[in-house]
This record gives structure tokens, C-alpha cells and sequence, in this order.
């Protein structure tokens, strides 16, 4: 068995299971009409028939609620737990689920003192009359909050948390991976857990069709299902009248898990990618992880960090890379797997509606921001993709009868062309000459004048006969292609990281270089040998 040398080498040939799937998802239960002060007010004047409104009238809603809730632990025979200050929840729902038994059913209640959002009546006074008149407002609290942790017979472990104040707006998390363990045990396909995801599987294509069939409409007759078990702060008569919860996605993970050979091939990618990627959190490495474009300056310039940052818990490191709101996290999984995992905390980061019903549009975002990470530290440095790129770029083409100059290795130009289609990657609509001019002119430190429209001309005539861009149908913009891409990546960081850092390191005399002693003993031992062979002048 080879030995892996790089991320390429991890990645083709050292991962023996691979399984693509949604992770943890954390859902909001709400109902719309009572987010804003004239919804509460049509809900207690227009449905419920009262004369006023004030947070009065809440109080025995709440009661009720909490008292059902108190019952229902009764009823259940279960634990209601006081959750301490600083105490991780998850570590308590652990102990209970090792004891439990069985495959659906309620493993015990907790209860938490957290913010939320509630409804209080402020006394106004009117301006003209002084008159006293209560107003309905939007405020934050410290309220109960009551955890129901419980295992489903589909999904596995799980929690729902209520508010126990208006409009008791809840959430629930699931975990994708517990789901279709569970599916995979329904289907009689044999595998090996890996914590939250799989290591092993002797029938890994049904694994990926058991992970993609989870979908918004599950996921919706789930939280339905446990829902109408539950205490509901809502009477039958409310939820008639169109007062049910709607659900809508807080966070979602996308996981994407490589089940290594051996530990090794885990311990080389990390070397690697931590070397050679901790610049992946600029902005336009950015935008080819997660598709977007990303703009610096002007009048609406992409807002939030954009950085790389690497976590040691211990030996096993971790590379986060952040967008907005969202940020991928890869890590070597319990020593077994490469897991990759895009994390998604507002989906109008890409401009994706929160609700669920949206969740097919923002798995396809989360999983290709994996494979898009992947792609960008594998185009770093693999030798093959770079023997290919530099073949096809260095030497001169002909393409439908037209020829094609060579875009030569050492040729600053031909290096400041190859920077400018990185940016030029992933803009929607393309490029133009004059886009081009302006990115090359600062790259060769010339006026961007100096640089003439035909020169441009020349040169995206060059780039599109070699393949690196293609013209958009209709217009005079470009686009760069995938094989742009690989081949500007390549050929830029052979010269800067290799090329011109070796030469500076042979050609400095006051630098005893490991490079330049073993070149200078180099040059030793061929002038020995040609000195026995009598071939010397």
C-alpha cells in the first residue's frame, strides 16, 4: 500500500467510504400572525373575542401551558429536570439514553431559564389629553423554557424546547445521520457507526439514496407527529382558526464524510491542508468555496469576516472558513475520516428563504460548499492536474485552424492574466476587455492606460484558444472555465512558492540553505565525476 504524499493523493486513493448527508438541523416553531404587535391584537380581539388587549390576557394561556406540561411528566413517568447554570444539556440527555430501552418514547423533561422574545403593555400617556392607555410591545425576557428530550422511532434522538410565554414559539433539533442510521436498520443494510455518521458499509451507494431522501415533507410530519403528543400552548379551536406552527430552519449542517484507510492518510491531509491553506479565508478563495461574489469596496460591500482560522483540541486540528453567517469546518473525525462540514446560521446569506420548504435549495448550497472546499485544496497542489495544465498552457495551439501563441512559464504578463482570472472566477455575468485591463495593469505595475484594447484583445484571444475562458453566447464578456480555474491556480503557485523562492534560495550566497548546500555538493560531486571520466577540458 503506497504511502499518501498529498491532498490529491488522500483524496483519490486513500478514502474507502464516502457518505454525503444532512446533519444537525435546528428548526423554529412559530406562528407568523403572532411576530408582530397588530397579529397579537387580531388574535385576542378578532378570534378570541375580548375588548382589549394586554399581556393580562396572556398569563393564563401560560399557566395552562406550564401546567400541562407538569401533568404530562406525571402522566409519562419521567424525570423533570432543573438544568444547572453552565451544565451542557447534551451530556445529561446521554446519561438517560444509555438507559433507555426501546425505539421511540420520552426520555425526560428539562427545564431552563433563557431570553426570548415576549409581548408586555407598556401605560402611554396621550399627548393631548394626558389620558393613561396600555400599549402592546415587543421586549426581551428571562422566561422558563421547558426541553423535551425523546427518542422517534424514525429519527432517533431529539429535543423540542418551548417557550412558556407568548406567542411560545419553540424549536426542535434532529440530527440527518440518526435518521438514516435508522433507515438503513429498517432496510437491513449492515454498517458500522462512527458517532454521529457511519465508518464502514458493505453497501455504500443504497447508504447515499437512504441520506438523500431526506426531505422538508419528513421532516415536517415528524415535528406534526410530536406535536399533537405534546402539551400545545394552543387550544384545538386556536389551531382550527389557522393558529398552528409553522417551521422554519435556525441552522443546518451539511456533512460530508471520507472514511480514511488508516490514520496516517488523516494525520497527511491535515499537515497539508493547514500548510498550504490558511490563506483560504480570503475573499476570493471565498467565493470559489461558496459561490458567491464578494465585493470589498463600493457602495454595498459583502459584509463580515473573511478569515481561516485552525483549532487544536488537543492533537486533532480543525480548519473553520468563514462567510457571513456560515462557515465550514473540516476535521479528522475520531481518527477514521475526514469530515467536512458546512454550517449554514442564516440562509439569506444566499438569499434562500428561512422556511423549510426551502431546504432543497440550501442542501445543494451546503453541499457543494463542501465539495468546493475539497476541489480548492486539491487544485493546490496536485502534481498531475499541474503536469497536464502546464503541457497545455506553456506550449503554442491551434484550434480550428486558428493558432495560439504559448502563455509562457516566466512571462510576467502571462502570470498577471492567470491572477486575474481567479477573481474573475465565479462573477455572474462574466468579464469584459476592460474588466480584464484593469485587474493585469496594477498586477505588472503599469497604468492601466498604458495597456491598449487590442493588446486585451491579443490576450483573451490567447486564454480562449487555450481553454481557460470561454465567450458568453451573444456578447463580448467571458466567463473563466473549470480548466481556467486549475490551470491559473497551478501555474501561479509553482512560480511563487516554488520556482522563484528555490532560485532566490540557490543564487544568495549568504544563505546556507539546506537547498543550496546539497545543490553547491551537487556541483562537487559532478565536477569529481567528470574529472575521472577525463572529460574535462
Amino acid at each position: 500500500m503506497t504511502l499518501p504524499r498529498s491532498v490529491a493523493d488522500v483524496l483519490a486513493d486513500h478514502v474507502r467510504l464516502e457518505v454525503e448527508c444532512i446533519d444537525r438541523m435546528y428548526l423554529n416553531l412559530y406562528q407568523p400572525r403572532l411576530q408582530h404587535e397588530l397579529g397579537v391584537v387580531g388574535f385576542f380581539k378578532a378570534h378570541r373575542g375580548f375588548p382589549f388587549v394586554s399581556s393580562v390576557l396572556m398569563d393564563p394561556i401560560s399557566k395552562a401551558f406550564v401546567a400541562g406540561i407538569h401533568r404530562f411528566v406525571t402522566d409519562q413517568g419521567v424525570d423533570l429536570v432543573d438544568f444547572r447554570p453552565g451544565q451542557r444539556k447534551d451530556d445529561v440527555a446521554h446519561e438517560y439514553l444509555a438507559n433507555f430501552e426501546g425505539t421511540e418514547g420520552v426520555l425526560f423533561v428539562g427545564r431552563a431559564q433563557e431570553k426570548t422574545g415576549v409581548f408586555r403593555t407598556e401605560k402611554r400617556r396621550n399627548p393631548l389629553t394626558g389620558a393613561a392607555y396600555p400599549w402592546l410591545v415587543r421586549r426581551s425576557a428571562i422566561v422558563n423554557h421547558f426541553y423535551i428530550y425523546a427518542v422517534d422511532d424514525d429519527f432517533g434522538p431529539f429535543f423540542i424546547k418551548f417557550g412558556t410565554y407568548f406567542p411560545y414559539n419553540a424549536k426542535v433539533c434532529i440530527n440527518g445521520n440518526e435518521w438514516a442510521k435508522r433507515q438503513a436498520t429498517k432496510a437491513g443494510i449492515a454498517f458500522e457507526p462512527l458517532d454521529n455518521g457511519f465508518a464502514a458499509c458493505a453497501e455504500a451507494k443504497k447508504l447515499q439514496r437512504i441520506c438523500e431522501r431526506l426531505d422538508a415533507t419528513k421532516i415536517d410530519r415528524f415535528v406534526r407527529k410530536w406535536l399533537a403528543r405534546l402539551p400545545h400552548p394552543f387550544t384545538a379551536a386556536d389551531r382550527r382558526a389557522g393558529y398552528r406552527y409553522d417551521i422554519s430552519i435556525l441552522q443546518a449542517e451539511f456533512s460530508l464524510t471520507q472514511v480514511l484507510d488508516r490514520p496516517l492518510a488523516g494525520r497527511v491531509f491535515f499537515e497539508e491542508v493547514i500548510r498550504e491553506n490558511l490563506d483560504i479565508g480570503r475573499p476570493d478563495r471565498i467565493s470559489a468555496v461558496f459561490d458567491r461574489r464578494i465585493l470589498r469596496r463600493g457602495p454595498r460591500p459583502t459584509p463580515g469576516r473573511f478569515r481561516t482560522r485552525v483549532f487544536t483540541e488537543g492533537v486533532v486540528p480543525s480548519l473553520h472558513v468563514e462567510y457571513k453567517h456560515t462557515r465550514v469546518k473540516q476535521y479528522h473525525k475520531e481518527g477514521v475520516a475526514l469530515r467536512t462540514e458546512t454550517t449554514v446560521n442564516d440562509t439569506r446569506d444566499f438569499r434562500i428563504g428561512k422556511r423549510l420548504e426551502n431546504l432543497p435549495a440550501l442542501r445543494e448550497v451546503g453541499f457543494r460548499a463542501n465539495r468546493r472546499l475539497l476541489d480548492v485544496q486539491r487544485i493546490s497542489h496536485d502534481p498531475t492536474i499541474g503536469e497536464v495544465a502546464f503541457n497545455h498552457i506553456a506550449q503554442p495551439t491551434v484550434v480550428g485552424g486558428q493558432r495560439a501563441p504559448a502563455l509562457r512559464f516566466a512571462d510576467a504578463r502571462v502570470h498577471a492574466l492567470l491572477g486575474a482570472m481567479v477573481v474573475f472566477r465565479l462573477l455572474p455575468d462574466g468579464f469584459a476587455n476592460r474588466d480584464l485591463r484593469a485587474y493585469v495593469a496594477p498586477l505588472l505595475g503599469v497604468p492601466a492606460e498604458s495597456l491598449t484594447a487590442g493588446r486585451m484583445t491579443y490576450d483573451l484571444r490567447r486564454l480562449r484558444l487555450h481553454g481557460l475562458i470561454e465567450r458568453i453566447p451573444g456578447t463580448h464578456r467571458y466567463r473563466v472555465t473549470d480548466l481556467g480555474l486549475r490551470s491559473a491556480v497551478f501555474f501561479t503557485r509553482a512560480h511563487n512558492r516554488l520556482l522563484r523562492t528555490g532560485l532566490a534560495e540557490l543564487n544568495d550566497p549568504e544563505a546556507p540553505t539546506p537547498l543550496r548546500l546539497a545543490f553547491v555538493n551537487l556541483e562537487t560531486q559532478m565536477d569529481r565525476l567528470v574529472a575521472r571520466s577525463h572529460l574535462a577540458a
